[in-house]
């Protein structure tokens, strides 16, 4: 029996995951460390709730004498989703980022290698690599560029992964994925906000001239990426997770409004944020060709896939949306 910390294991996809590890691989046993911040919601774990082999734990991952206390009931591997990741909050006020992405990590990290936890996969994010030209893509040896606080927090805590690898002789593997979507996703987020509001009539908010790019994949699709990465990723190695899907987002919330039927002239265009990353864009040949990972959910399908469900969990994110306000809009 494989034995699993998940760290942040109530936010989008790190729930994601859990329940894919449910449906995959039912004998795992899997301990949740969540906080519980504005983000997580446990709506999205009630599915594998009671089962056996799962166990919910309420808890920071700065909180050394935790995490060392369910490292010591036996743990074989850690997969850290743990994260503050809103760049636009990141930007008001960048401390929770630093503390919760940088110092946490490196809690975890020192819990793992005292614990002699067997593998660490960090889960990071595309962003580290900063905003690329036209014709660019990022590959595992491009060098960290940040641009936000966000992305500089992430990127520091990747830094400190592989020094733990390359000093202390752990066996950790780091992942970056591009921009995730699907269900119990929080409605700030981008895709989520277009959504709810085009179901509710109301102006979509797209930055500047909305012709920033990202590259999206579905969750599940990066949920598959990860089981491979963990249970066959080379130890201190590090690979990109991109589904190739680039749009603007201008296209995005076009695309919305089209499978919504509603009017073009709700997109309306807000002030710009500071540091806007023009670009993402990822090379992932190297998990292709190491384990012949590929995506399998086009973005039309997987956004079809994914307003219905919103549509189908009004309650859900309008009560999410309540208590966290919107700050942004991606």
């Amino acid at each position: 029996m494989v034995r699993l910390l998940v760290t942040g294991g109530a936010g989008f996809i790190g729930s994601s995951f859990i329940r894919y590890l449910s449906r995959v691989h039912p004998d795992y046993r899997v301990v949740n460390l969540d906080k519980l911040t504005y983000a997580a919601d446990l709506e999205g774990l009630r599915e594998v709730e009671g089962r056996s082999g799962y166990a919910f734990v309420r808890g920071d991952i700065c909180e050394l004498p935790l995490v060392e206390e369910l490292i010591g009931t036996g743990v074989d591997a850690i997969v850290n989703f743990a994260a503050e990741s809103h760049v636009d909050r990141s930007i008001l006020e960048p401390a929770p980022f630093i503390r919760t992405n940088l110092v946490g990590t490196h809690v975890l990290l020192e819990g793992a290698r005292r614990g002699r936890v067997a593998r660490f996969v960090q889960v990071s994010t595309d962003e580290v690599y900063g905003s690329l030209g036209p014709e660019e893509r990022a590959t595992e040896s491009t060098p960290p560029a940040p641009g936000n606080p966000y992305s500089a927090s992430k990127a520091g805590a990747d830094l400190l992964a592989r020094a733990y690898a390359r000093t202390y002789g752990m066996d950790v593997v780091i992942t970056r994925c591009s921009n995730n979507y699907g269900p119990y996703q929080h409605p700030e987020k981008l895709i989520p906000t277009l959504i709810t509001r085009a179901l509710e009539g109301r102006p979509l908010p797209l930055y500047g001239d909305g012709l920033y790019v990202r590259d999206w994949i579905y969750v599940e699709d990066h949920c598959q990426a990860l089981d491979l990465v963990l249970h066959r990723g080379r130890a201190g190695e590090l690979y990109n997770i991109g589904a190739g899907n680039e749009r603007t987002n201008l296209e995005v919330a076009e695309l919305i409004l089209k499978i919504l039927g509603g009017p073009p002239e709700l997109i309306a265009q807000v002030e710009d944020r500071p540091g806007h990353d023009r670009r993402y864009a990822m090379d992932s040949s190297k998990l292709a060709a190491e384990m012949g990972w590929t995506p399998h959910t086009a973005f039309e399908d997987g956004l079809r896939l994914t307003i219905e469900w919103y549509r189908q969990h009004e309650a859900w994110w309008r009560r999410l949306r309540r208590a966290a306000g919107e700050p942004g809009s991606g």
